[in-house]
C-alpha cells in the first residue's frame, strides 16, 4: 500500500506557474503507475497527465506544451509543472498511484491540492 500527499497547489494570475508535488510513503514506488487528475466544480475527475516508471508519458490535449510531469524514485516523488497557467485550469490537483496487477488494479489517491488561476 501507499500513502501520497499533495503540496505547491496556490493562488495564481492567468501565465503564471505552479509546481505540484506528490510524496509518496510505502514500498517500492517504481513500480506503481502515477498520474495527476484534476476536478473541477460540478465537473468530473479527469486525467491530466501520467506516467509509467520514467518514460511512457501521456497528457490531456487541454494541457499539452504547458504542463510537464515527471517523477524521482529515488525521493518517491512525483511532480506536474505548469506553465502558462489559464482560469480553466482552476481544479483541485489529485495525485494517484495505480499497482497494474492481476485478476485487478489498485488505485491509491491523495487528499488533493487547489490550484486556482485568476483572469
Amino acid at each position: 500500500q501507499v500513502q501520497l500527499v499533495e503540496s505547491g497547489g496556490g493562488l495564481v494570475q492567468a501565465g503564471g506557474s505552479l509546481r505540484l508535488s506528490c510524496a509518496a510513503s510505502g514500498k517500492s514506488f517504481s513500480i506503481y503507475y502515477m498520474g495527476w487528475y484534476r476536478q473541477a466544480p460540478g465537473k468530473q475527475r479527469e486525467l491530466v497527465a501520467a506516467i509509467t516508471g520514467s518514460t511512457m508519458i501521456n497528457y490531456a490535449d487541454s494541457v499539452k506544451g504547458r504542463f510537464t510531469i515527471s517523477r524521482d524514485n529515488d525521493k518517491s516523488t512525483m511532480y506536474l509543472q505548469m506553465n502558462s497557467l489559464k482560469p480553466e485550469d482552476t481544479a483541485v490537483y489529485y495525485c494517484n498511484a495505480r499497482l497494474v496487477a492481476t485478476p485487478r488494479n489498485y488505485d491509491y489517491w491523495g487528499q488533493g491540492t487547489q490550484v486556482t488561476v485568476s483572469s
